[in-house]
């Protein structure tokens, strides 16, 4: 990794005229700013915001990156996370990605400008923002979504067998024209959601629509499976924001829940339980996957040479009102 005194060399000035001309002192001659950030950018310097920061003495920062700030269960992963890194004496910033990999990309570039100790991130690509990370060697832990296989730390949720655990429930409860909201193709959590529903399913008939992880995407994709010949009679839904759309449909349809269509929610929020009858869902341990990766990003900031962990803890169905025709 090229240092302030290779970007020095390289330009034929001082490492105080690089750090000046870097961090925009207005005295420095305007040519020997430009001859600075050329020679930067040559040489892929990124100023080292955390040497900056350890020398006034301030608390060392890991760089959270998820990808829907307003989805309860990736604001319990952050609170895990907090909770696990303040007690370490490190403080956390939290990015919001919102699905998005140029915006991740543009947090990722912070990060390594900034130098931050670390990163947790739920990365929209198995390894584009990852590598970047790695390869400036920046310990980074995935949380809900996985990397290529041996590329990192990872903390993941078997979502595949969720989902078939959640289809069985609803066969067993009588349903038999079970339909499935899931969330964009790529995305590594939605795909497995939808391959535990075929899973459970085997040869019987599919009804199945993919949309954004949004209410308006849980809106959407309902309105087109309640239109079809033969509508489902239960549905299992890939996330509790997309969950939102659906009920409001089911409601503007005049479908009573449970008794004309079954729910199965992905994340158990704390609303769940208000709605009549309340909601069944599948609850993932958002929390514990925050401190687990939280617990790996600082045992990998101590020591780099640790091998790479992959984490995979259980999800448990909750069977509520909502996926009974009673």
């Amino acid at each position: 990794m090229a240092t302030i005194s290779d970007v020095a060399r390289r330009a034929g000035v001082s490492t105080a005229t690089v750090s000046r001309a870097l961090n925009g002192v207005s005295t420095v001659d305007p040519a020997l700013v430009v001859r600075v950030r050329a020679a930067a950018e040559e040489l892929g310097y990124q100023p080292n915001g955390l040497a900056r920061n350890l020398r006034r003495q301030e608390t060392a920062v890991l760089a959270l990156i998820i990808s829907d700030v307003e989805n309860p269960f990736f604001t319990a992963i952050a609170r895990g996370v907090e909770d696990v890194a303040q007690t370490a004496g490190y403080s956390v910033v939290l990015c919001n990605s919102d699905e998005s990999a140029e915006k991740e990309r543009r947090y990722i570039d912070v990060a390594l400008q900034e130098r931050v100790a670390g990163v947790v991130i739920s990365p929209t690509d198995e390894w584009a923002g990852v590598e970047m990370l790695l390869g400036r060697g920046t310990p980074v832990v995935a949380v809900d979504r996985p990397l290529r296989a041996g590329t990192g730390d990872q903390v993941l949720v078997d979502s595949r067998a969720a989902a078939r655990a959640a289809t069985e429930h609803l066969l067993a409860a009588g349903y038999r024209r079970i339909g499935c909201v899931t969330g964009p193709k790529g995305v590594r959590t939605a795909d497995d959601r939808l391959a535990g529903y075929r899973d459970a399913l085997g040869r019987r008939r599919r009804r199945e629509r993919r949309a954004e992880y949004r209410a308006a995407g849980g809106e959407a994709a309902t309105r087109e499976l309640l239109a079809a010949a033969e509508p489902p009679d239960a549905l299992l839904v890939a996330n509790s924001a997309m969950a939102i759309g659906v009920l409001e449909t089911l409601r503007a349809e005049g479908l009573r829940l449970g008794r004309d269509v079954g729910v199965v929610a992905f994340d158990d929020v704390p609303w769940a339980t208000l709605i009549d009858p309340p909601l069944t869902v599948v609850a993932q341990p958002a929390y514990e996957i925050g401190a687990e990766a939280a617990r790996l990003l600082l045992a990998r900031i101590a020591d780099g040479s640790l091998p790479p962990t992959a984490t995979t803890l259980e999800a448990r169905l909750i069977e509520r009102g909502s996926s009974h025709r009673g």
